[in-house]
């Protein structure tokens, strides 16, 4: 099963993290678009040419670092269909490499159009009698607030085509906490969320123990995610939030369970920006310094509570 598989890469690679790979033209290395544009190319075509050159550059140096990579849509849809085929490509090189890829879709809407939205990341399309993959990644982000009627569609392709979800929990940014911390029944709502998330993610159990329907559960609340981890006590946290959100190892420690395990901690700029910090290095170089920085930062203050995960020095 996926987890297991995830699980196991986490601990061959002692690394629960995630490469968010969020492309900003206007953060990434100019020349990158320059060579693009002077290869005659229209705008958004040498947009997405240069995004793809970017992220494979990515890939390749932190693909022995960690397990998983995880773009976010949007900064591709924003160039259209050239920034969606790019979006596409990346998924297929990440994959190629070995990496699970996290589509961050965020999708989630009634049953008819959640089957859809599952279909084009998650399973296969049929045409003609034909079958056909649009934007596969391996695992995406849902918004469960539309409950059930949501929530089974995409299930069915994780049951069946052997993927994962993250569903919004508790996220990490500031005001999250205008609606997920509003009292209902005397608990704030992402506690119901919660108990809701465990109920679907007790449905598909690995050998792990771990299911493949997972929550996103922020790292700059760790009092919260303490509090999620009660709830949800077999489920995988996605931990958006290390880094340029300000959390470090010792925020997310909370996150984990005994076993050292249960969460995947995400960076994005921190990681496909440093380059801005590090300029003796190239772009690539200075992400793997970064990823290799983040590792010992978490492992270290997982030793330091007591939940190492791997087995030797």
């Amino acid at each position: 099963m996926l987890i297991d598989r995830l699980i196991a890469s986490i601990r061959e690679k002692r690394s629960p993290i995630v490469v968010g790979l969020d492309p900003a033209l206007e953060s990434m290395p100019p020349e990158l678009l320059e060579k693009a544009l002077a290869s005659g190319l229209a705008p958004e075509e040498a947009a997405a040419a240069a995004i793809q050159t970017f992220n494979e550059g990515i890939i390749d140096a932190v693909a022995d670092l960690v397990p998983a990579v995880k773009p976010q849509v949007a900064f591709y849809e924003q160039y259209g269909p050239a920034g969606m085929n790019a979006y596409r490509n990346t998924c297929a090189y990440a994959r190629s490499k070995g990496l699970i890829v996290i589509g961050d879709v965020k999708r989630g809407d009634i049953g008819s159009t959640s089957k859809a939205y599952s279909k084009a990341h998650l399973g296969e399309t049929n045409i003609g009698g034909a079958t056909y993959r649009a934007f596969e990644a391996d695992m995406i982000t849902v918004n469960p607030y539309l409950g059930d009627d949501c929530t089974r569609e995409f299930m069915e392709d994780v049951k069946n085509s052997d993927k994962g979800l993250f569903m919004l929990v508790k996220t990490s940014n500031p005001t999250s906490s205008q609606l997920q911390n509003l009292i209902a029944e005397g608990r704030p709502i992402f506690h119901h969320v919660a108990e809701q998330v465990n109920h679907w993610s007790e449905q598909i159990l690995g050998e792990s123990g771990y299911s493949p329907i997972g929550a996103v559960v922020g790292a700059t609340w760790p009092q919260e995610a303490e509090d999620l981890r009660k709830i949800m006590p077999k489920t995988f946290f996605l931990v958006p939030g290390y880094g340029a959100q300000g959390a470090t190892g010792k925020d997310i420690v909370s996150s984990f369970n005994a076993d050292g395990l249960g969460a995947l901690v995400n960076s994005s700029r921190g990681i496909i920006y440093a380059w801005k910090k590090n300029s003796d290095m190239t772009w690539a170089q200075a992400a793997r310094n970064a990823v290799l920085a983040m590792q010992d930062d978490i492992n270290g203050a997982l030793k330091d509570a007591g939940k190492k995960y791997w087995v030797s020095e």
